[in-house]
């Protein structure tokens, strides 16, 4: 895939890069989003994760590694070859999952880029964050299929997406999947939650349901629903890292050419020897991270997906912070791109399971495997 990844880096150069310039501080606009997959579609990088008969380029998870990093070096990277989060997960999802029906209403025109999406998991507390098990909103089976009742919150590209789907509780143990249009009756954006990030075209919202679907809006089977998201989210944990690791070699890349030319006390100031740890460290973090996402890739699952989402997500803040510190005072104004790299990317060891939560598990499968181990 090394072809497709030098292709990728060529747009994102030439083309993703310099439509920075537009963003502001602010987030993409819809016109921004379609002319840069126009482009893409072009240059022959669009939609690489898609299967062919949808339009994509059709390449498997570890086919993605390089591809999806290369992507990441822009911050439009991922939008304009439509395999940013959410749509990127909720594509795999719809492709395992759909309908011949939900395929042609929902999935071809997502993976076309012609309109966006949303996961609806997360809840405002007391309700699921990074523990399912307390999962607040229900549907109720009617005569005509079933009432949706609750609150999400940080609902990533909701405003403006053409759907969501919704994790709900279908009984007391059990949830389902729903896809839910926008225009639902009794479906309410609530409000744009403000955070320090604002990459995502249509923001993180709260939404509130309280809406009658038919049969036909259950995405796989019922009761099902959290099982179907760990097949969402293993992959998705892992195309986040792929995405992220680009942002991290271009943190680093911008120190390098900041440091090149400065001299700081008689010296290069990428040659005194505090300079210098900063950015061996983040060569090992960035090498470290690669070979755990590689590693992953080729071994799926919720352990080794655990393992570099912790690590990844750890990882590029070190760099991008270290990015920040080797530029000095520069680092901390926009004149260049490491103080919205810094926004953009904290955010990422809470999403999709905090760091926190991820110990937990591997502490606890690794005490399972000891014990189970000591037994034999």
């Amino acid at each position: 895939m090394s072809v497709l990844a030098d292709a990728v880096k060529e747009f994102v150069a030439d083309v993703a890069v310099p439509a920075e310039q537009e963003l502001g501080l602010g987030e993409p606009s819809e016109a921004l989003r379609c002319r840069l997959q126009v482009a893409a579609r072009e240059r022959g990088v669009f939609a690489p994760q898609v299967p062919r008969p949808l339009g994509g380029l059709g390449l498997a998870l570890p086919e993605l590694r390089l591809v999806f990093e290369a992507a990441g070096y822009g911050l439009l990277g991922p939008l304009a070859l439509n395999c940013a989060a959410p749509d990127e997960g909720n594509i795999h999802l719809l492709d395992l999952l759909a309908t011949a029906e939900q395929r042609v209403k929902y999935l071809e025109p997502l993976a076309a880029g012609e309109v966006r999406s949303g996961f609806a998991m997360t809840e405002p507390a007391p309700g699921a964050g990074s523990d399912p098990s307390l999962l607040l909103t229900r549907a109720e089976r009617t005569r005509a299929g079933w009432h949706i009742v609750g609150r999400k919150w940080l609902i990533t590209g909701a405003d403006g997406a053409a759907f969501t789907i919704c994790v709900a509780k279908t009984s007391e143990r059990r949830a389902t999947l729903f896809v839910v249009d926008a225009d639902a009756e009794g479906f309410h954006l609530v409000r744009r939650v403000p955070t320090i990030d604002h990459l995502m075209p249509g923001g993180h919202c709260e939404l509130e349901y309280d809406c009658h679907v038919g049969h036909d809006a259950v995405l796989g089977e019922v009761g099902e629903g959290l099982r179907h998201t760990q097949a969402r989210l293993v992959p998705a944990r892992l195309t986040h890292c792929m995405r992220w690791l680009g942002v991290a070699q271009r943190a680093l890349d911008t120190a390098l050419t900041f440091t090149a030319p400065r001299n700081l006390f008689g010296s290069r100031l990428h040659e005194l020897g505090l300079a210098q740890g900063l950015i061996a460290d983040s060569v090992i973090d960035i090498e470290a991270s690669r070979a755990l996402v590689a590693r992953a890739c080729e071994e799926p699952s919720l352990a080794t997906s655990s393992v570099a989402k912790v690590f990844v997500a750890e990882a590029v803040w070190r760099v991008v912070d270290r990015a920040v510190q080797l530029a000095g005072g520069a680092g901390v104004t926009h004149d260049l791109v490491l103080a919205r790299l810094a926004a953009e990317v904290r955010a990422f060891r809470i999403y999709d399971g905090s760091s926190e939560t991820h110990r937990w598990a591997i502490a606890r499968a690794a005490t399972k495997r000891f014990a189970s181990s000591a037994q034999q």
